[in-house]
């Protein structure tokens, strides 16, 4: 067993590291306070090949690998997680929906946009009343001819104000619960489709979330992914288990980011005539978080490379996306703390990260679910 990164992954690590240091950190804060999406950055980011990492260049992709994407989030996340969870959507869910269960013709109609910047993806279940529950989804798809007919909304869609393709799921027999859950392509410019309330949030200010809305929608039915019904459901676990390895990366990022600025504090703060560090409560305190940020770094990777292998990632995935968001959670906590009253102040960014990391734990499966997750596969 080998925990060293290969030469490419190394590149691919550095040049993203480099990126977010001279093109993030930078804009960082501002994005944060005026809620706004860095959207020349993503564009960069989509020209750089990052959004294309773990596709096939028959796809418009660099033919990397999804370890190599989730080194690549998580390097982003340490300075700008609301860049790293949009650019996370675009190829987990929404591309890896289209890839995972689409035909051919809609896997080159719509890969290859998606993953230069030439659009941007978002991924529609979540709704008032269907978070975790995706049986009690009310958005219905209705065939006519031609076309499916689509009425309902979506809530805490990422991307939902900036996208341009989204893949939505919609109840087309409901007599069949989740088994009557299918999958649309749904382009933006669909008469009937609309942006409803643009979401104010705690943290992740700059990525963009809303509504979406549908009102006798008409979907051509080429767009039913896959070309079958009742195919949703499955569907959609199997992008969220691809999508939970993403925001793994973003969790672990902005646990390492904070870990990061906390270390570099305590080398220059002196209180009491000594370095903080030199406290060894204090030091005790970084070596605890060191290890769990270690352990969830290693399990994220683990997930990754199942993935790439061709092994079942569904339970790595789930075991990855908890422990490092919950990483994420305790790092910037305790970075606040270390900082004392600088930690509470924008301009030192770990009280922007302590808000980015709260979210981690709750989108993309609560971390409650990732436990239910877990202990199904235990007792089997």
């Amino acid at each position: 067993m080998d925990f060293m990164l290969s030469q490419n992954h190394q590149f691919i690590q550095s040049t993203a590291r480099e990126f977010a240091q001279k093109e993030l950190l930078p804009i960082t804060i501002e994005n944060d306070e005026k809620s706004e999406f860095p959207m020349e950055a993503y564009k960069k980011l989509a020209k750089m090949g990052f959004l294309g990492l773990p596709y096939s260049k028959e796809y418009g992709g660099t033919g990397a690998d999804y370890l190599s994407y989730a080194i690549a989030i998580e390097e982003i996340s340490k300075v700008h997680a609301s860049l790293g969870i949009a650019f996370s959507v675009t190829t987990s869910l929404c591309a890896g929906s289209i890839y995972n269960g689409g035909t051919e013709e809609q896997k080159k109609k719509y890969i290859p946009d998606l993953l230069s910047g030439k659009t941007i993806g978002a991924f529609g279940l979540t709704e008032p009343n269907a978070g975790s529950d995706a049986s009690n989804a009310k958005t219905v798809a209705v065939k006519d001819g031609e076309y499916y007919i689509l009425n309902g909304m979506k809530c805490f869609i990422t991307n939902g104000p900036i996208a341009d393709i989204f893949v939505v799921y919609a109840m087309t027999d409901r007599s069949k619960g989740v088994k009557g859950l299918s999958a649309f392509i749904v382009e933006k410019n669909y008469p009937g489709f609309s942006i409803g309330k643009i979401e104010d949030k705690c943290g992740i200010k700059a990525a963009q979330v809303s509504e979406i809305i549908f009102e006798n929608v008409r979907v051509p039915k080429e767009n039913l992914l896959g070309g079958e019904e009742g195919k949703g459901f499955a569907l959609a676990m199997k992008s969220l288990d691809g999508g939970r390895i993403g925001v793994a990366s973003q969790g672990l990022g902005i646990a390492e980011g904070a870990f990061d600025i906390a270390v570099d504090y305590m080398k220059k703060r002196v209180q009491f005539g000594k370095q903080l560090f030199k406290n060894q409560y204090l030091a005790f305190k970084m070596a605890e978080l060191e290890v769990e940020i270690e352990k969830a770094k290693y399990l994220l990777y683990k997930a990754a490379t199942d993935k790439d292998n061709g092994r079942p990632y569904s339970i790595p995935a789930a075991k990855a996306k908890l422990s490092c968001t919950d990483a994420a959670m305790k790092a910037t906590v305790e970075a606040a703390q270390m900082l004392g009253g600088n930690g509470y102040m924008k301009e030192y960014h770990v009280e922007r990260m302590m808000r980015d990391a709260k979210i981690t734990q709750i989108y993309e499966g609560t971390n409650e679910i990732q436990k239910l997750i877990i202990s199904g596969n235990i007792f089997k």
